[in-house]
């Protein structure tokens, strides 16, 4: 997957207005004129943001599964169902891929719309775990048993957000067949999809990487750039990258390439309790994970620090202790947040420490 591919709709956003920039050595949209608006409608009503930047693999072969398994951490999803007439559900899995040392390659999520040797396995990656991912596969996947197929261009993504966008999507991703109700009530991970190919219909999974409500629509490229006009013109606000991060921000979610990279270890980043299942079969990492899980803790964890009225601090800003003026910890990602009303935060910070200073200013940490 070409890191200088733009996003298959692209062309779309920029004539609506969209202003490009770089992120992870891909263009993407940062904003459509308004990122204060943009933020109003994904909080109030219904915003759209293009999603499509991240990589997408399929995973087929007559052992992808089982191959898989020793690669992720956590379980491959069980075969979809019908729910109602006409519709499929299941449930995506989130996981991390590990080095043998137990440090990150990637994380991802995986989704399973039919059998494996015919649909193959969905995989989502953040763009930065793309290249890593790829390169690991390739010395991890017999392709005699599974191979990976890189579908970026012909299947793309939207993320929904807003308290409008349940019934938006229940209505126009899904025909009705699901009523918004049972879409809010879904788990993270759990998708519904109007038809039994995801090259025709659109599939619609409840996803906590922002706030408030959101829901990732995936489907074949053509289908969803019209799907994106259709959207904007029933109301829901085209919206970029700028006023996304401030959301993931607020809602506490790390992501790859910028809150964690080859160096973390799941723990660190907080996203063990949801990525890595400790009753599995074996995985590359396994052993050094259940080490540090049976110790009880890790020498640094991701907090969300409240920063207060001060300029927003670059990512990589040092953090110090509060007595002794040491250096313990980073920050990754900071915005100023229309939701807590001042600068907050991700941030590294050493295990003990209760206060950390920002240029000479006191910013309480929080205990688990």
């Amino acid at each position: 997957m070409s890191m200088e591919k733009p996003s298959p709709l692209s062309n779309i956003m920029i004539a609506s207005g969209g202003v490009a920039t770089e992120y992870q050595g891909r263009p993407v949209i940062r904003h459509f004129g308004d990122p204060a608006a943009e933020y109003r409608a994904a909080t109030e009503e219904a915003a759209v943001f293009d999603r499509s930047h991240r990589g997408r693999l399929v995973i087929t072969g007559q052992a992808a599964g089982r191959m898989l398994e020793g690669i992720l951490t956590g379980r491959i999803p069980d075969s979809p169902s019908h729910v109602t007439d006409g519709v499929l559900g299941g449930l995506g899995t989130y996981h991390g891929v590990l080095t043998s040392k137990g440090k990150m390659i990637t994380d991802l999520w995986t989704i399973l719309t039919g059998s494996e040797d015919e649909a193959g396995i969905l995989l989502d990656i953040p763009v930065a775990g793309v290249t890593g991912l790829t390169e690991n596969l390739k010395k991890f996947l017999p392709p005699r048993f599974a191979i990976a197929e890189d579908v970026s261009g012909a299947v793309g993504m939207v993320t929904v957000v807003g308290p409008a966008a349940a019934e938006i999507l229940s209505r126009l991703a899904l025909g009705a067949c699901v009523q918004a109700g049972e879409l809010a009530r879904l788990p993270e991970g759990a998708w519904r999809l109007l038809g039994t190919d995801l090259m025709d219909g659109l599939l619609v999974m409840k996803t906590e990487d922002v706030w408030p409500e959101a829901y990732s629509v995936i489907g074949a490229t053509e289908v969803l750039q019209e799907f994106w006009k259709t959207l904007v013109s029933d109301g829901a606000a085209p919206a970029g990258l700028g006023v996304w991060s401030t959301l993931r921000v607020e809602a506490g979610r790390p992501v790859f390439g910028t809150d964690m990279d080859e160096q973390t270890i799941p723990i660190e980043a907080g996203i063990h309790k949801r990525s890595i299942d400790y009753e599995k079969g074996c995985f590359t990492g396994q052993e050094v994970i259940i080490r540090i899980r049976d110790r009880g803790h890790v020498n640094k964890s991701l907090k969300m620090l409240r920063f207060g009225d001060v300029p927003t601090p670059r990512s990589g800003t040092e953090l110090h202790d509060e007595d002794s003026d040491k250096v313990v910890g980073f920050i990754t990602s900071a915005v100023q947040s229309p939701k807590f009303g001042e600068v907050i935060g991700l941030a590294y910070v050493r295990r003990g420490c209760e206060v950390v200073t920002l240029h000479g200013q006191g910013v309480a940490v929080p205990q688990e």
